[in-house]
């Protein structure tokens, strides 16, 4: 009997339809076009406007502001299923998991019937930008400052590897507003790039995987933003907005890095089933077999891990070691599983045209974003030694 996975107990009738829904836009209009997009190395930003039209952004945002009035949940379904259909070339999880949630959480009433409907749909394009050319993770050694200057500020600093930062037209921007504070100068600014004076973008950068997805340099040069764009409307309160949101964050790539496993081992399966070596399938063969279970049971506790994450998260209890744990934990594994599910493949696994090639190139920066892997472990390490 094949090994049928679990029902997921927080699965509903409700979310089924929009399950289907996404999987439906994700291998009909986005896969299709995937080597398109990859050559140009950005999205055509049409697709954000149809996402938008199917109720594919922001689902998790109230309705009063434009968004699906769903939860997590329905982020997790569309996260899911973009990553199995090996759709990574335009960042939903940014902009509605992450961007959206920012700004459902500390703008201001006025702002958020600005930016969310906007977003909602897929008129307005979100990114967040935190990471500099000399501090990623550690976010207290940003360089980027933002003085004020009567009712604006004037921001000048460089952002890199910014997701969606090719289309982007609201940008969430990590800044000093106290140069010589650590944590306590960080503040966030809203920063709305529509023909804005100082700001420019740099070259879409060449990365090794997820070559459709736009990834780019930011420049703000004597960038002037109003003051009510601070976020919070506090100096001082970013770092601290940052690690309220970043289990959710985390707990995002988690989610997709389990789906992407899962479709690893589906793709192995079906192939080793009809691949032939010395006269039987290579599913005949011993090494296969064990690597193939290895490989499975990795991607059912993978699932399990995600379930367990995600029921905390509803009921308010996700912290942040445990969001740490499923981000480093499953990113791990999937590019263990994925290095493996290659190598069943042999000589056709390194052939771009075969999915589990793009797999391998795509999963290796799971350990960096989010947070390295290594600096979730101390988080973790931290949280034990208290």
């Amino acid at each position: 009997m094949p090994i049928t996975a679990p029902p997921r107990a927080w699965m509903d009738p409700e979310l089924e339809l929009l399950r289907d829904t996404a999987r439906r836009f994700f291998e009909t209009e986005c896969a299709p076009n995937h080597e398109a997009w990859a050559s140009q190395k950005h999205v055509d930003r049409r697709i954000w406007k149809r996402a938008g039209d199917l109720g594919l952004l922001c689902a998790g945002i109230p309705e009063q502001y434009g968004g699906g009035g769903g939860h997590f949940l329905h982020e997790a379904v569309i996260c899911e299923e973009q990553q199995r259909a090996l759709v990574n070339s335009f960042s939903i999880n940014v902009h509605s998991g992450i961007v959206a949630h920012y700004l459902l959480a500390y703008a201001s009433e006025a702002q958020k019937q600005r930016w969310l409907p906007a977003m909602a749909s897929g008129e307005m394009i979100a990114a967040i930008a935190m990471t500099e050319p000399g501090a990623g993770t550690d976010l207290q050694r940003i360089r980027t400052t933002a003085v004020r200057d009567g009712d604006h500020y004037v921001v000048n600093g460089t952002k890199t590897f910014i997701t969606n930062g090719f289309h982007a037209d609201l940008v969430i921007v990590a800044v000093k507003t106290d140069a010589q504070a650590q944590a306590k100068g960080v503040s966030l600014l809203v920063v709305e790039t529509r023909d804005l004076p100082g700001f420019r973008r740099g070259r879409l950068l060449d990365k090794i995987g997820q070559r459709a997805q736009d990834t780019v340099e930011l420049f703000f040069d004597d960038v002037r933003v109003p003051v009510d764009n601070l976020l919070g409307g506090e100096e001082g309160r970013g770092f601290s907005q940052l690690m309220q949101q970043l289990p959710r964050e985390r707990l995002l790539i988690a989610v997709g890095a389990a789906a992407t496993m899962q479709r690893a081992v589906d793709d192995t399966l079906a192939y080793v089933q009809q691949r032939k070596v010395f006269g039987e399938p290579l599913m005949a063969m011993q090494n296969t077999r064990f690597k193939l279970a290895e490989c499975q049971t990795a991607s059912t506790i993978a699932r399990s891990f995600v379930d367990d994450c995600i029921a905390r998260l509803q009921r308010g209890e996700l912290d942040v070691p445990t969001a740490a744990m499923a981000k480093w934990w499953i990113t791990q594994q999937l590019c263990q599983v994925v290095d493996d599910c290659l190598q069943m493949h042999g000589g056709y696994g390194y052939m771009n045209e075969y999915p589990i090639a793009r797999m391998y190139a795509d999963a290796r920066v799971g350990r960096i974003y989010g947070g390295a892997n290594e600096v979730m472990k101390e988080v973790i390490a931290r949280a034990m030694d208290r």
